[in-house]
Order: C-alpha cells, then structure tokens, then sequence
C-alpha cells in the first residue's frame, strides 16, 4: 500500500515522464532519462520512514540554520519571548540518492512519507506551525540524497531577567533546539555556518530593545534517558532608556524641584507652603504606583528605577518635614517672646541689665563657701557618710543634667529663619551628590 501511494505521487510529479506502478515495483526507466530525474527506485522499494539514515551504523549529521523574522513582544512580568523564526534542517539520506545534478523541491505532503529529525524548541511555552495558506513546509531533495527541510514557527520561549538594574538594564535570552528521542549515538547536531548561520537579528527594530550582539553554541543535554544533542542561540538586547527618562526620571526630578520652592516663601505663608508640600507628596506617590503596575508581576526586584523614585520620595518628604520643624521652631520663639513684651513686666528688664561680672563672682563666692562648709562637716567626727554620698549623686546628676541641656542646646533651632536658607543650598547640593552615585552606578557596575 505505501509503494502504492508513492508511486501515485511520483506520476503526479512528473507527468511528463511515462512511469507504471504495479504492486510495489516501478517500471525500467530508460538510461536517457535518469540523467534528469530523480529515480525513486530506492524510495519506493524498501523505504521505511521509521528508521533513520545509517540505522545501526554513524550517526545522522543534521546541520541547521535560522531566520529571525521578527520578535513580537518581550515581557517581563511574563519573562518570556514571542518569535517568529524559519528553522532549516539538512541532513543526507543515502537511500534517496539519485542520477545528476539536480535539486528538486517537492510537494510539503511528502514530508509524511519521509524520516525527518524531531527536533523541538527547549523552553517553548506555546509554538504553532504556520498553515496560511497551506502548511509553510518545504521539502527539496538533492541528488546526492541531502534534504533540506524547512519550517515556519511562531514560539512564545520564556527568558529568565534580572531585573535589578530595570530600566537599565540588558537581558540574554536564548532560543535552544535539542532531540527529543534520538540520543548523541543516533543525532549529532551542528550549525551549519557557525555564527553565521543565524539570519535577521541584526536588522529587528524592536520597541524597547536593541540587540547588541549574539552567537551560537553547541552543547549537550544530560538526561536519565541519555545524552541529547543541543544547539544554543544566546543573544543580548539592551533596553532603551530614553523612554522612562521621559515617562519617569524627568518628571519625578521637576516634582523634587518644584518641593524646593517652599524654601523661597516665607514661614507665616502655611497654607502656601502646605499646599506645595501635600500636593508634590501626593504627585510623588502616584507616579511610584504607575511605575509598579506596568510590572505587577515583579515586584519582588527592587528595581533601578525604584530606587530613583524612592529617593525623589524623601527629598520631596524631607522638604515637608523641613517646614514643619521651621514652622514649630518659630512659633515656639514667639511664644517664648510673648510674656516679655508687656509693660508691666518690669521684672524681666531688670533681670537684663544686670551685669554678668556679679553674677559670676556672685556663684563663685557661693561655690566656695559650699565648699568650706563640706570640708568642715567631712572634719567633724559625727560625719555622715550616706549624706556626703547623697550630695555627691546630686552634683554628678546636676553635672550630666547641665552637659545634656548644652547637648540639646546645640540641636535647638536658635533662628527659624536660617533653616529656610541652608535648604535652599543643602537641597540641591545633597540631590545632585546621590543622583552622580545612582547613574555612576547602575551606568556602569
């Protein structure tokens, strides 16, 4: 029955050549003709599609090469890829060896009568064959018996990401062909030209990415069942970050300046400078959580542009915060000052014109009578030791309670008003400092 068919098909093929089929066998064909056209003697007679070429013997020697006809999206919540790719296999069949010179390229439907490799894509998650308008197969066959086999697939391949350095960052991802049955003692598999067997990748135009470079590997994969043949496509696709310097960094920059400019107005002006502080704030938190829902999926990486977006938070928290000091500062001033500015406080004005030298000498004489009088009690016989004890507690605790209030005397805000004025300067200075560490770093580590 399969020596039937195939010779139906052979007649269909070349109709202008006189051939019967009987029962399995083809008719002589005349030595004239051999010259031009394939004989199928070998294929229709003893043929067997199951077995491979050299069966018991060397192994299949299948070289391959590759189109990259374009890569439709990249995704990183997914971390996968979506290409459309022509994969050609050739391989030599010593039993369809025919007269001449000749190659032929034959109908896609014979490709079920003939063996063929079955390779596979590693780390396919969804691939199809396309069937527009037939099936995008093709089959040639050469004299010397060599096939070339070629396919037309769209495979979505999932792609391990680092996304750390997001949006700065550069991805390898790989496209790995392997056998599925036939171990390294039955399949060896080669690229056919080397690097140069990978067509296309140079001229995609990709949305987000540009390729930087590729190459191809051959290697081995390791299984209980045997050790498989594998060939490796790895290339790198850098990520354009001119869009996010756009869409983010621009915008998240101008929110931290625009938080600067409650340094320029006055303290008393508190519906103003709230307003500013609230509504950058706010701004802020919005812009964070639209960075983060593009890649919702992710979120376990503290990402490059997280970082960013985080230190535009603080800034633009720390100007909120700045004024509130300011503003508690100066209100506590004036409260301080309120009592002294009534005229009947007579008592206050006195205190401030008294002359620092007698109060000085004044302490001194006090110290030091208080000293005599210690020194007479510690000469006494009926000393008590515990209250001696006691007084020295007290004159360390007065020490240590003195060194504090001059601690926090240092950390008191003495002018509210300066605060405004080293913002304006510390601010920016601060800001440019860590954006030169952030783009040395993720620009070049």
């Amino acid at each position: 029955m399969f020596c039937r068919s195939f010779c139906f098909f052979s007649l269909c093929l070349f109709l202008p050549i006189q051939r019967r089929c009987s029962l399995g066998h083809v008719s002589n064909l005349q030595s004239s003709d051999t010259r031009s056209l394939p004989g199928f003697e070998n294929l229709t007679m003893g043929y067997n599609k199951y077995l491979r070429p050299y069966f018991g013997g060397e192994p299949v020697q299948i070289a391959m090469t590759l189109d990259i006809a374009s890569i439709s999206s990249i995704s990183e919540s997914d971390m996968d890829y979506t290409a459309t790719i022509y994969l050609q296999q050739r391989w030599t069949d010593p039993r369809l060896v025919f007269h001449g010179n000749k190659s032929f390229s034959l109908d896609a439907r014979l490709v079920e009568l003939l063996w063929v490799p079955d390779t596979y894509i590693v780390e396919s998650k969804r691939s199809f064959l396309h069937d527009v308008t037939v099936e995008n197969r093709l089959i040639r066959l050469f004299s010397n018996g060599t096939i070339l086999y070629a396919l037309r697939i769209t495979t979505t391949v999932a792609c391990n990401m680092d996304l750390s350095k997001y949006p700065m960052d550069t991805q390898t991802c790989r496209l790995q062909l392997e056998s599925w049955g036939y171990d390294e003692n039955d399949v060896v598999f080669t690229w056919l030209r080397g690097n140069d067997s990978v067509h296309g990748l140079e001229k995609l135009q990709l949305s987000q990415y540009t390729v930087e470079h590729y190459y191809t590997l051959v290697s081995k994969s390791q299984m209980e069942t045997g050790s498989y043949p594998r060939l490796i496509l790895q290339f790198e696709l850098r990520r354009n970050v001119l869009y996010f310097i756009l869409e983010t960094y621009v915008p998240s920059t101008l929110l931290v300046m625009l938080s600067w400019v409650s340094f320029w107005i006055t303290l008393d002006s508190v519906p103003a400078r709230t307003c500013i502080g609230v509504t950058t704030v706010l701004s802020m938190t919005t812009l964070m959580i639209g960075s983060r829902s593009s890649l919702s999926k992710t979120n376990c990486f503290i990402k490059a542009i997280d970082v960013y977006l985080g230190i535009c938070f603080s800034f633009i928290f720390g100007a909120l915060v700045e004024y509130a000091m300011a503003h508690y500062s100066s209100s506590q001033k004036c409260a301080a000052k309120a009592p002294q500015e009534g005229p009947a406080n007579e008592l206050t004005k006195e205190m401030k014109e008294v002359n620092i030298t007698s109060v000085l000498n004044s302490s001194i004489t006090s110290y030091k009578q208080k000293i005599s009088f210690t020194s007479i009690q510690i000469s006494s016989d009926n000393v008590n030791r515990s209250d001696l004890t006691m007084k020295t507690h007290e004159k360390i605790k007065c020490v240590l309670r003195n060194k504090m209030h001059r601690i926090i005397g240092y950390f008191t805000i003495q002018n509210p008003s300066n605060v405004d004025h080293y913002s304006k300067l510390l601010f920016p200075l601060f800001f440019m400092l860590v954006n030169v560490f952030y783009w040395a770093y993720y620009l070049y580590f």
